[in-house]
């Protein structure tokens, strides 16, 4: 399967507790069948979410399920297909539920 290609940077910026020690910055490659920056500016657009929180979720998600789909018969992901496959339906605006019942805030 083709995919885009990204590097990914976490930098630790503060700790919980001020003056904890932090951790070095961590870098890796993956791939993504999915354009995750074009999901994330769209989750900025229409999410309700503000900016960071809408890049958490869209970057947070698409690596999560990327590692589901490549790993699919691994028995960690056994329950889960389902309400993924419902969940990114609500977040894509397939098959919407009332906005109470979907955790969208008006």
């Amino acid at each position: 399967m083709k995919q885009h290609r990204y590097r990914v940077t976490v930098e630790h910026l503060e700790t919980a507790k001020p003056g904890g020690p932090l951790h070095e910055p961590l870098h890796f490659e993956t791939g993504n069948h999915d354009e995750i920056l074009a999901i994330v500016d769209r989750l900025r657009a229409g999410s309700g979410f503000d900016a960071d929180t809408a890049a958490s979720l869209g970057v947070g998600l698409k690596l999560f399920s990327e590692v589901m789909l490549m790993h699919r018969d691994h028995p960690l992901f056994a329950g889960i297909f389902g309400p993924m496959r419902e969940f990114i339906g609500v977040l894509k605006g397939h098959g919407k539920k009332p906005e109470a019942e979907a955790g969208v805030m008006p």
